[in-house]
């Protein structure tokens, strides 16, 4: 069995068409999923909160900064979240 390190990546909308879910420059979370690639398409976390597939041709894949990631995109992705301490003052 092949084991893949799970690497969370990011693309710039350049373009949504009529979709209303996706802003143009926009950066979105990408979600892995083979199928849709091999017909043109990827798996985004849109402006609803959830994952849909977008024509390929919307987007472009960024590099972030984990720091960047984390603090920056919407919806917030748990999984990057540093444990948040409670601030008094």
């Amino acid at each position: 069995m092949r084991v893949e390190k799970l690497q969370t990546r990011f693309v710039l909308c350049i373009r949504s068409e009529d979709s209303d879910d996706l802003e143009p420059r926009k950066v979105y979370r990408l979600l892995p999923d083979r199928a849709a690639a091999r017909d043109g398409y990827v798996r985004v976390i849109d402006e609803s909160g959830e994952d849909y597939l977008y024509p390929a041709e919307y987007f472009v894949p960024v590099r972030l900064p984990v720091g960047v990631a984390r603090e920056a995109l919407w919806p917030p992705n748990e999984e990057l979240r540093p444990a948040q301490r409670l601030r008094r003052g």
